[in-house]
């Protein structure tokens, strides 16, 4: 079903699977163009997640989605406190599942716990906007008009240490698992892999139970 949320800057539209007691699984989607190719997929597996007894939600985060709020006009700021002010409205124990830049921005939430699949930092994220950027000429960023702001609030911007990790096994870097598959957000256009999409709610859910028990 569809919800909303109302943080300091507005209010954002807020999808809702799963159960209505219990445990919920608030997703971030990466920022700018990777969340147009991952949104699907990410749907996918709160989807599934529900089919394993454990709530999800996805919200529209300032600048992604159906959201109001200009990509200009986005913060690292404005982003974290709405995830956590989405995280606050489940109004139950809450968990994050950050995919990319996502988790970047579980920070500040009061959570139950952190999951994070390719989760990349604010400065592997700069170097991404900064190729886009060169490959289309101009000053946006495939696409999108990002704040000299939030720019350069990037090279500072970290990851939670404390989250459960998981990679592709193309990845080289540390992870707690490392899952087969293609990355998605690579695609020019959206894409979905239900058998990927399956394995990470499977794994998200023992996880849940896990920290719960």
């Amino acid at each position: 079903m569809i919800d909303h949320y109302d943080w300091a800057g507005g209010r954002e539209a807020m999808l809702r699977s799963g159960p209505d007691t219990g445990p919920v699984v608030v997703a971030a989607l990466p920022l700018f163009e990777e969340a147009n190719r991952t949104r699907a997929f990410v749907v996918r597996i709160l989807r599934a997640l529900a089919e394993r007894g454990i709530a999800g939600a996805l919200p529209d985060l300032p600048g992604q989605s159906e959201s109001l709020v200009p990509t200009d006009a986005v913060r690292l700021a404005h982003l974290r406190d709405a995830f956590a002010t989405a995280a606050r409205h489940a109004d139950r124990t809450a968990y994050a599942l950050g995919i990319r830049s996502g988790a970047l921005l579980d920070v500040t939430a009061m959570l139950g716990g952190r999951w994070h699949f390719a989760p990349t930092t604010g400065p592997d994220l700069l170097r991404e906007l900064e190729r886009l950027r060169q490959a289309g000429g101009g000053d946006e960023y495939g696409g999108n008009p990002v704040s000299p702001i939030l720019l350069g609030e990037l090279p500072a911007a970290g990851i939670t240490a404390q989250s459960r990790t998981i990679r592709l096994e193309s990845d080289a870097r540390p992870a707690d698992l490392k899952v087969p598959g293609a990355p998605l957000w690579r695609r020019t256009e959206p894409d979905n892999d239900p058998a990927l999409a399956a394995s990470l709610a499977d794994d998200i859910a023992a996880w849940v139970r896990a920290c719960e028990s």
